[in-house]
């Protein structure tokens, strides 16, 4: 990426205008990844089991192996699809990515598994172990420029959601290359989203568990090495997903109390949004200082623009739109930043 130590960071004294954020899509179910594409069109995981398909023009179309198309859910299903989240029954699409050909990697957080899925619908279930243990808590996919995929593990713990409260450091990073799966690196707290600097020789990676971002140096054949903090040791929440800006400052959103931040590569955290709800952050807070975080005070703590606010992802043509995922929103919020984004490798 393109980092300019000699010129004025464009993210100092700028921060998202609430008046300024439009919305995208509507009827959506749990969006929580988002995908872009040089024509404009956006993607987003759907918990239908697919993803669905949008355009600024307002078209909109649910990709689905499952034939759900769906429609706007009531309160009471609002509120039964809440709790079926937390405890992850059924196909809930996760972390997306483009293989080489343009196909969709899923990481299927309700089956456990990895996926392919065609643009037309058509589901493949590539992994669902390695080393002849389940998979886990699978989150994010990644791929690189040799075509190989990356992809995280949450957690082993059943329910996921005990991990908070014991930080289990049983998340792991794995590889899945023309030889097979391997773990590439382990012992994290709480695995997440995962992206390389634009050489390929650092590897980010999302601890949300333990609030923090770690990075390790990249060997040509995929193995990790020199782990350290990236940023500081600490950060104020849970980070869960994270993309790279042009100028080298790193996006992170803050999901349940719904705050974006940048580290910038000073390692300084600017908050670029706030959406929190004071009286639930700090029952949260205080929860996960005294390891007794429930489904209910999880389910009780978001905010109203992007609630559990889970991603980023920049696109249009010039890379300066910024779009959210999320897990409890119907449509997906965007805006425009100062400065474009890092192309990922479907771009390239």
């Amino acid at each position: 990426m393109l980092i300019r130590h000699n010129a004025p960071n464009p993210l100092k004294n700028w921060q998202v205008n609430r008046n300024d954020i439009r919305f995208l899509g509507r009827n959506l179910q749990r969006p929580e990844c988002i995908l872009t594409e040089p024509d404009g069109t956006v993607w987003s995981a759907d918990a239908r089991g697919g993803l669905v398909r949008m355009t600024h023009s307002g078209e909109q179309e649910i990709i689905n192996p499952f034939q759900d198309t769906g429609t706007e859910l009531n309160t009471a299903d609002k509120q039964a699809d809440s709790a079926r989240y937390i405890a992850s029954v059924g196909s809930l699409p996760n972390g997306v990515c483009f293989d080489s050909n343009g196909n969709f990697i899923i990481a299927n957080w309700g089956t456990n598994h990895l996926e392919r899925m065609t643009r037309d619908g058509r589901m493949t279930t590539l992994l669902t172990e390695i080393d002849g243990q389940p998979l886990g808590k699978t989150n994010f996919p990644l791929r690189d420029a040799k075509g190989r995929i990356w992809f995280t593990v949450t957690t082993r713990t059943e329910p996921w959601s005990d991990q908070i409260n014991t930080r289990a450091t049983d998340g792991y990073i794995a590889l899945l290359d023309e030889t097979g799966a391997r773990i590439v690196a382990e012992g994290f707290c709480g695995t997440n989203e995962i992206r390389f600097d634009d050489n390929e020789e650092w590897l980010y990676v999302v601890e949300s568990s333990a609030w923090k971002i770690s990075r390790m140096r990249v060997k040509p054949n995929g193995d990790l090495y020199d782990r350290e903090t990236y940023g500081p040791e600490r950060l104020d929440g849970f980070p869960d997903g994270f993309a790279f800006d042009a100028y080298g400052n790193l996006w992170v959103t803050l999901i349940f109390t719904d705050v974006l931040v940048a580290i910038t590569p000073d390692g300084e955290v600017l908050t670029l949004l706030d959406d929190s709800n004071p009286d639930t952050r700090k029952r949260l807070f205080d929860a996960y200082e005294s390891r007794s975080v429930t489904p209910e005070i999880l389910a009780a703590t978001q905010g109203t623009i992007c609630p559990w606010m889970a991603s980023l992802s920049f696109g249009d043509t010039d890379l300066k739109t910024v779009y959210l995922g999320s897990l409890r929103g119907t449509s997906v919020p965007y805006f425009q930043s100062p400065v474009c984004g890092q192309k990922m490798i479907h771009w390239r």
